[in-house]
């Protein structure tokens, strides 16, 4: 079930996007497709969403996204590296003007290096990637998706808005 407040900026995505005739590709990990079923739960979606990928696990990223096994053996699946990676691989690998990936660590668990709640975006676009690291804290596993799932779309809203990463 997909909350009012991500309904209401999913419906306001799907708007603009569709509006200019642009389309969206996502690339999830933590979220495992959280922000595109909020994307499509929209009516008129296909006009705006043109896929998605669930890359869990880091064979997945390479397999699909052509993320680096180098890029993952020095800074790890939730970093901002990877999930610029993710994001430019999604829009390489669809007809979207825009990609918005998700990587991170929702819980129970994490480490001192990399604790629970710690969440890595970007935002891609043909202009370029832009990276940022997000620390919801232990909020428990269905929070930190659903605070990483909102503050996705808020992203990609800012993006799409702005015809430029955030």
């Amino acid at each position: 079930m997909i909350d009012n407040q991500i309904r209401f900026l999913a419906q306001e995505i799907v708007a603009v996007a569709a509006g200019r005739g642009e389309m969206i590709v996502t690339a999830e990990s933590c979220t495992g497709g959280m922000v595109g079923a909020a994307l499509t739960a929209i009516p008129g979606s296909s006009n705006a969403y043109e896929r998605g990928y669930i890359t869990y696990s880091n064979q997945a990223k390479i397999d699909l996204l052509g993320v680096a096994q180098a890029t993952l053996d020095t800074h790890g699946a939730v970093s901002e590296e990877i999930a610029t990676e993710m994001a430019r691989g999604a829009l390489t690998n669809s007809a979207a003007q825009y990609a918005i990936s998700v990587t991170g660590i929702a819980g129970p668990g994490g480490s001192d290096h990399k604790p629970e709640g710690r969440v890595c975006f970007s935002v891609a676009t043909d202009k370029g990637a832009k990276a940022q690291t997000i620390e919801f804290g232990p909020l428990g596993r269905e929070h930190v998706r659903r605070a990483a799932t909102l503050h996705a779309l808020h992203l990609i809203d800012s993006a799409i808005r702005n015809h430029n990463v955030y």
